[in-house]
Parts: C-alpha cells; sequence; structure tokens
C-alpha cells in the first residue's frame, strides 16, 4: 500500500478528536506525490479543509497563493505543489473556539514516510512554528521569517497565512517588501 493510502486510511487519533468541541471523526487531507517542485510544510488542515479534502481551501489559503504568487491550478497540481503537514487531519476546536495544536503522533507516525514519498523539492516553505521547529529544531517564527536569506532560496520560513496574523503582518512591513518578491522569484524559478 502507498504511504499516501496508509496516511487516508489512518484512524490513530479517533479517541482523541472525539473528545474535542467539535466531536469530529478523523479525515486525513493528504496532498502529495512524487516529484512536485515546492514543499509546503505546514501545521494542520482547518476545518474547511476537513470538510472538503483539499489543503487551504479557506482564507488562509487566499493568502498564501497570494505570497507564492500562484494561482489555484497550480497551487493543487499535486505534481507542482505538496503539501505536507505536521497532522494530517483536522485537530478541533478547544472550548474557547480556538484550534487545537496538531497531535504529535501524527508527525512520529507520518513525516518522514511523507517526505521521503514527496521527494526532495527545490523550495520548501516552513509555515508555522510546528513545521519551522520539526525542520529547524527550536527558534522564534519572527526571527526566523525576518532571517530568510538564512536558508533562501530553498528553504522559506514564512509565519502562518491566517487572518489571526493580520496584526503580525502590519507590524512587520519588510515582509510584504522584503520577502514576498524573494520568495515569488524563487518560487517562478522552482515551478519553470
Amino acid at each position: 500500500m502507498a504511504v499516501t493510502d496508509e496516511i487516508r486510511a489512518c484512524r490513530h487519533c479517533a479517541d482523541r478528536f472525539a473528545a474535542t468541541e467539535t466531536a469530529h471523526a478523523p479525515a486525513p487531507v493528504v496532498w502529495f506525490a512524487p516529484g512536485a517542485r515546492i514543499l509546503v510544510a505546514s501545521q494542520a488542515p482547518g476545518m474547511r479543509a476537513h470538510l472538503s479534502g483539499k489543503p487551504f481551501d479557506d482564507p488562509s489559503g487566499v493568502r498564501l497563493r497570494d505570497w507564492m504568487g500562484v494561482d489555484e491550478a497550480t497551487f493543487w497540481d499535486q505534481s507542482r505543489v505538496a503539501i505536507v503537514p505536521m497532522g494530517f487531519c483536522f485537530p478541533g476546536y478547544d472550548k474557547a473556539g480556538g484550534d487545537i495544536p496538531p497531535p504529535k503522533v501524527c508527525a512520529r507516525k507520518w513525516r518522514e514516510k511523507a517526505l521521503a514519498h514527496a521527494g526532495d523539492p527545490p523550495v520548501t516553505l516552513l509555515i508555522g512554528g510546528y513545521a519551522q521547529s520539526w525542520h529547524l529544531g527550536k527558534g522564534r517564527v519572527t526571527d526566523r521569517v525576518r532571517d530568510w536569506r538564512a536558508h533562501a532560496p530553498r528553504v522559506w520560513c514564512l509565519p502562518h497565512p491566517s487572518w489571526r496574523n493580520t496584526a503580525w503582518l502590519k507590524k512587520h512591513p519588510w515582509f510584504e517588501a522584503e520577502t514576498l518578491p524573494a520568495l515569488r522569484a524563487a518560487i517562478r524559478d522552482a515551478l519553470a
């Protein structure tokens, strides 16, 4: 069985998800194939992705595609963009309505296999603290995003594109002015 099919069949966190405020069943969102030119290493699918089966199928995805300078067709073409989150299932909401972090067991169980299957694309986007910590060790998201030249053009640390980070974006205008043009150029080169 292919690793993508194994992940789709995973129900390891069924009890954990049933105990959340959303009381949902696992529904792994698997969106990667060998040979993709861009790897999006992200946190976990949101509720909309959980329902649609498509990663970043929400306003954060609109923002991410804008940051990348790609259209929907390119973004959701698994031969071009591989999306490998830290958790393949929507983790649920807590009692306050906040996102629950992706269960660490998912990355322990599937991440190495998924990344090996996806291959070694020329550009990797590390979105948010969970993915950045897994790939680079402990550190602050803002520091990593600000220091983008340390890893570019192969690896790019990005904040999560959620609406919750709009204040962060306003506080750090250099991200849009300096980082995004360089990121878009690296993605254009990788996809060419």
